[in-house]
């Protein structure tokens, strides 16, 4: 059996890792666009601002190692075009612009997403950047460590623009978030990303809600960026307004996509066209809790369902149980969590839900250093089944959010949680953990 992979970083890998695991006979050709493969995308923020100066540490397994155990990987090689019908796919060697044909048995379609870039006047001056793949974030750390760049603007206050403007932050940068949105990390709900922003805020780091980029300004090089509402100076500019699934090359396939682009799989990795697989931040997910396909780039999808792809290519049939979009993020000295749906969507849904927002802490305040944490749960009216939670607070947040998704996952009640016989011990929770507080005042 010859599989193909078209994308060497997070699924593709693991669904190579996995297929060479079960049948050592088999074939793997992988073509990976970039200059590396297997590595953790997102540590790149945490590398660009120096808390990590080896950028190797973020690759897992490098191109000699999965080259060891058989494979045969080519990076710089570009997919340009699948042709199902003859079980071949055209590709584009990114070095010599040589083009060829390869055939396959199987193929598994792993290209992740591209950033967004819009047409803004002045985005090809020297100065601007995104922060997508370990190349882009070779190319601006080497940038940011100019003793010239002072003041950063970064277009977009989601994941990348927040995580990139709190480390960035602590290297004594001028940094200012511009977003169209009026919140920032839209899929949190207000009730968080309003105490998150006022975090940001105090810490120095500026933050133009309900404002739109309309130019960067330079001739060569970008001096300040120019919006609806004015002009910043700015020697740097990352823009990071969010992704879109890599799959423009496959609209003339027949391989069923999205309206956003990404590629339509059913539980067990499968597209539409037999022997072909796709799973990771090109793909859709199934959504627990919703119980419908979402597309929700993480990592942590990635990983399990470019696992599961694996097998189910080497003739297993198994499903993916779903994710529940379990996200957190730092901010400054911050943790914020959050996993199954927000209020927005379960409105969205027509869910009969109710809400509580909660404020606990982390330990009894008479242990040195007990700190306040802020809990929304959101459940179904009747039932009081537990359909998602975030939280904000400066330690122990993401550990309880885990709680949550454990509970989510199965099907648990608030009246299940609350009761829950959770460890106590002063340093690290009260007798009624904040996780039970907030079950508890779900009615």
């Amino acid at each position: 059996m010859k599989v193909v992979i078209i994308g060497g970083v997070a699924a593709g890998m693991s669904a190579a890792s996995k297929i060479k695991r079960i049948d050592k006979s088999a074939e793997i050709v992988v073509y990976e666009k970039g200059s590396y493969l297997s590595y953790g995308a997102c540590g790149l923020p945490y590398y660009v601002a120096g808390m990590n100066e080896d950028h190797t540490k973020m690759i897992a397994r490098t191109k000699e190692e999965f080259e060891k155990s058989g494979m045969k990987i080519n990076i710089k090689h570009e997919v340009i075009k699948i042709m199902p019908e003859n079980k071949e796919i055209l590709v584009k060697d990114l070095e010599d612009g040589r083009v060829f044909a390869d055939s396959y048995d199987k193929l598994m379609i792993a290209t992740g997403t591209i950033p967004i870039v819009p047409p803004l006047k002045g985005r090809g001056l020297k100065g601007v950047y995104v922060l997508k793949t370990l190349d882009d974030g070779l190319i601006l750390k080497k940038a940011v460590e100019a003793p010239e760049v002072k003041d950063i603007i970064i277009v977009g206050g989601g994941y990348i623009g927040i995580e990139a403007a709190e480390t960035l932050s602590t290297k004594g940068k001028n940094i200012r978030i511009v977003e169209l949105a009026p919140r920032i990390i839209q899929p949190f709900d207000a009730e968080i990303t309003e105490m998150a922003s006022e975090i940001m805020m105090q810490g120095g780091i500026k933050l133009n809600l309900n404002e739109k980029v309309e130019e960067i300004i330079g001739s060569e090089k970008v001096i300040g960026v120019k919006t609806d509402k004015g002009s910043y100076e700015a020697n740097l500019v990352i823009l990071a307004i969010g992704v879109k699934p890599a799959t423009e090359f496959l609209k003339d396939s027949g391989i069923a996509l999205a309206k956003n682009g990404a590629v339509v799989i059913d539980r067990e990795m499968r597209t539409n066209i037999d022997s072909i697989y796709s799973a990771g931040d090109c793909a859709e997910v199934y959504n627990k809790v919703k119980e419908e396909n979402s597309f929700i780039p993480l990592g942590t999808n990635a990983n399990k369902c470019g696992r599961l792809a694996g097998e189910n290519i080497t003739g297993k049939h198994n499903k993916y149980v779903g994710t529940l979009g379990s996200t957190a993020i730092k901010i400054l000295d911050y943790e914020v969590a959050k996993t199954g749906l927000s209020e927005s969507e379960a409105k969205a849904l027509a869910i009969d839900y109710k809400t509580v927002f909660v404020k606990a802490s982390d330990h009894p305040g008479y242990y040195p250093d007990s700190t306040p944490i802020w809990i929304k749960l959101i459940y179904e009216e009747k039932s009081n089944k537990i359909l998602g939670a975030q939280a904000i607070g400066k330690k122990g947040v993401v550990l309880r959010i885990d709680m949550f998704a454990i509970a989510i996952h199965n099907n648990m009640t608030t009246m299940d949680l609350g009761m829950t016989d959770l460890c106590y011990a002063p340093p690290f929770s009260g007798v009624w953990d904040a996780v039970h507080i907030a079950c508890n005042a779900a009615k």
